[in-house]
């Protein structure tokens, strides 16, 4: 191991620092695939461990993913420019679209696995909310899907009284998404708070969001405010982090 302060790399980041380079030198292009473990082993003369951990380097960067069998390529997906302010506003929900409208443009966006359920708040949800510990909640929990590519887990939660009968109740919530059923029922959102951590993923997490080893998620938690300050919905979401860019633009 290379000791601090001598000024020199580990063989493994040397070598991923070239493959890198030649990344960014457009010598291999999005969705083409990298010399693999034996080509730098022969290239650099490093045993095979060196050539795994140069290549894991650049998969945890989000730079390339890993095909079982197929060998390591570089990653054709194109980040989510996730607009953090511009998204909630009213002028999207409000006029009927989604307010993923504002992230991906013409991109292909869907959810794939959707559940709709009645269950007791969790105390952290239960706290935000305003409502007693184990009170009822509807439950939201989805999947979302861009081209192709799992990005985002995400479950809303919503006291059980304020929405019943509504279409929040439903799998499709109908244009403009729950926020305009929120304000259908007299209950529009005017204020947002957003909290942003980030952490390792757990084994379903990464199951379901089909990440590569050693991608951390982001947490993104999102409670929604009606008029004087009432909340009205908390939504937990789990990112790929390798899948987003986190965009805020306000003025001065």
């Amino acid at each position: 191991m290379t000791t601090q302060g001598n000024g020199r790399q580990p063989k493994y980041q040397r070598i991923a620092d070239a493959l890198r380079d030649a990344i960014r030198a457009g010598e291999y292009g999005p969705g083409d695939r990298l010399p693999g473990e034996n080509d730098l082993m022969a290239t650099y003369g490093v045993a095979r461990m060196t050539a795994r951990q140069a290549l894991g380097v650049l998969q945890n960067e989000g730079i390339t993913e890993s095909r079982k069998g197929v060998g390591v390529f570089v990653r054709a997906f194109q980040p989510l420019r996730r607009r953090g302010i511009q998204r909630l506003s009213q002028e999207y929900w409000g006029a009927g679209r989604s307010i993923w409208s504002a992230d991906i443009g013409d991109r292909t966006l869907s959810v794939d696995q959707i559940q709709v359920t009645e269950e007791s708040a969790p105390d952290p949800i239960a706290s935000v909310l305003g409502i007693e510990a184990n009170a009822v909640t509807c439950v939201r929990s989805r999947r979302y899907v861009l081209d192709g590519k799992p990005v985002m887990l995400a479950t809303s939660y919503f006291p059980a009284d304020l929405v019943a009968g509504s279409a929040i109740t439903q799998e499709d919530t109908g244009p403009g998404g729950v926020y305009e059923r929120l304000a259908e029922l007299g209950n529009k959102p005017v204020h947002f708070r957003e909290e942003i951590r980030s952490r390792m993923p757990s084994h379903g997490e990464a199951n379901r969001l089909n990440l590569a080893m050693g991608t951390p998620v982001i947490i993104i938690c999102r409670t929604a405010f009606a008029d004087e300050g009432r909340p009205v919905e908390v939504n937990e979401m789990i990112l790929n982090s390798a899948a987003y860019v986190l965009e805020y633009d306000f003025d001065a």
